[in-house]
């Protein structure tokens, strides 16, 4: 995984802007996160980067810990926490491998968030581990939030904009990449090896591991077609409020979700299966 420590180093303090930049992807999961979050308790977030969505949970009185697999975000984290008064909602910042939680109790977190890891670890046992380390450290009924990327909608970029994502330059790469969902990029300093799930291999891959699905939403949905001239033009008309409204209410829309960029599952830890 050092290539993904290498390019999320590189970035920095700008990964802590991106949702600012491209603020529809948090306006809407934290929209459907606040819907389930259990009322108070401890929430783990790993794969949290410089930890915007730690520091949302922090204002709202949640005991959060922080982990990433780079020691930069976690810095930075740490940092920002300290910035807004928040470091006494932390219980730790930690460097952390999605696969392995050794450091956390089992059954430790009211709710656990993984908004990261899982489009980054390419191999299915890996995925797989990282699921289960996520059930390990969540308590019974706890509520988990996890992201994942479409293969839908990384086709459709590469289809719009082919030099952006070498080798999908090639048609027959975008051919082979929608059989397997690997992607990585041609170019050195890219963005880092991933795989994009097909909609519907999600719901089964969480509940193999023993999650009950509550929820799929499409975490831009609509939204990732639309350009800057787009949003001008209803931010011009005084409407692009209501323009995320809509994108909201259509996040949740079965037949839109592979448009979206990121998915986000909500699951709930289930005892109807044997771990």
């Amino acid at each position: 995984m050092s290539h993904v420590v290498d390019y999320y180093s590189f970035f920095g303090e700008g990964e802590w802007t991106r949702l600012d930049r491209e603020p529809l992807e948090f306006l809407i999961n934290w929209h459907y996160m606040k819907q389930h979050l259990p009322e108070s308790g401890a929430v783990l977030d790993i794969g949290a980067g410089p930890g915007k969505y730690s520091m949302q949970l922090a204002k709202k009185g949640y005991q959060v810990t922080l982990a990433d697999l780079t020691p930069k975000l976690v810095d930075i984290a740490r940092q920002k926490a300290t910035e807004f008064g928040l470091l006494h909602q932390f219980q730790g910042f930690h460097v952390s491998d999605a696969c392995n939680l050794s450091q956390f109790s089992t059954e430790f977190f009211d709710s656990s968030l993984m908004l990261g890891p899982m489009y980054h670890l390419q191999k299915e046992e890996d995925r797989v581990t990282a699921a289960s380390e996520l059930y390990r450290v969540t308590k019974s009924d706890g509520i988990v939030f996890v992201a994942f990327r479409s293969r839908t909608n990384q086709i459709m970029s590469s289809l719009m904009a082919p030099e952006n994502w070498k080798p999908h330059h090639q048609i027959d790469a975008v051919y082979d990449f929608y059989q397997t969902g690997t992607f990585n990029h041609a170019e050195e300093g890219r963005f880092t090896g991933a795989y994009f799930y097909h909609v519907d291999e999600i719901r089964p891959f969480m509940e193999s591991i023993g999650f009950q699905t509550m929820q799929l939403i499409g975490s831009t949905n609509i939204g990732a077609v639309l350009t800057p001239d787009h949003w001008r033009y209803w931010q011009e008309r005084g409407e692009a409020e209501k323009v995320i409204q809509i994108l909201i209410e259509t996040a949740k829309d079965p037949a839109l979700l592979g448009m979206s960029s990121h998915l986000l599952y909500i699951g709930k830890k289930g005892n109807w299966l044997a771990k």
